[in-house]
């Protein structure tokens, strides 16, 4: 049996607007072709090998509850999960995972909320939202989607040299709503503002990830087994025609 593991970064403080979902997702996907995900919560304090794990999932959260883990994020897990990032791991970041896992977080107040710097990314703080449903057209894998999803942050973020989008913004405002850029993209860590929960309403990209990850596990491509993803994709393809 094909195995995987994945860490889940700090579920009761970054897990919001079913991001959740996300995980549920993965787990689903590969049980129905029969892969064994395994799920580690990393808590605060916790101590872990990153070596270890496969996937990782880093959710969004209040800027309260970024504060309450950017220490222990960046002191604790910092250089073992930099590490990983630059190996290859399979990330997904929504949101204030997104934004901790750049440089920095400035927040509207002025507080400045250090980030593990594994991205190439900023962000500043905003008075105004930025909310409502998202479309964003990126490339997985050679073919281009079209990702659905809900925003709603408050954080502009910023792109440096050393990262790639991971698409464009059809609706929505995406990373900054300036640019048209939606996401952000380093080595297989992904990060983008799209909640919703982002993965069960575009199972093109739960694959992704999931391939990327038996590929980096055992040492080449894992053409995954098809599924029956009808309603899945039933309700992506309603989204965008309802937004677009």
């Amino acid at each position: 049996m094909l195995t995987l593991a994945l860490a889940h970064l700090y579920p009761a403080e970054m897990s919001i607007y079913g991001d959740r979902g996300n995980v549920i997702a993965l787990q689903r996907r590969c049980a129905w072709r029969g892969i064994e995900l395994s799920v580690t919560a990393v808590e605060p304090g916790s101590a872990v090998e990153w070596s270890n794990f496969d996937l990782a999932f880093f959710g969004g959260g209040q800027d309260s509850g970024q504060a309450l883990i950017a220490n222990d994020l960046l002191e604790r897990q910092g250089p073992g999960l930099r590490a990983a990032i630059d190996d290859g791991l399979v990330l997904l970041a929504i949101c204030g995972g997104y934004q901790l896992l750049g440089h920095y977080f400035l927040t509207h107040t002025g507080e400045r909320l250090p980030g593990l710097g594994a991205l190439d990314v900023h962000t500043l703080g905003g008075k105004q939202r930025l909310i409502g449903n998202s479309v964003v057209e990126a490339e997985l894998g050679g073919a281009v989607v079209r990702l659905v999803g809900f925003e709603n942050h408050s954080g502009r973020t910023y792109h440096g040299p050393g990262v790639r989008p991971l698409g464009r913004v059809l609706v929505g405002h995406g990373d900054n709503g300036e640019d048209g850029v939606g996401g952000a993209v380093y080595r297989h860590t992904f990060g983008c503002y799209l909640h919703g929960a982002l993965l069960p309403k575009n199972p093109q990209f739960t694959d992704h990830l999931i391939s990327l990850a038996l590929a980096r596990r055992y040492g080449s491509a894992t053409v995954l087994a098809p599924l029956d993803a009808t309603l899945e994709l039933q309700a992506q393809q309603t989204m965008l025609g309802r937004l677009l």
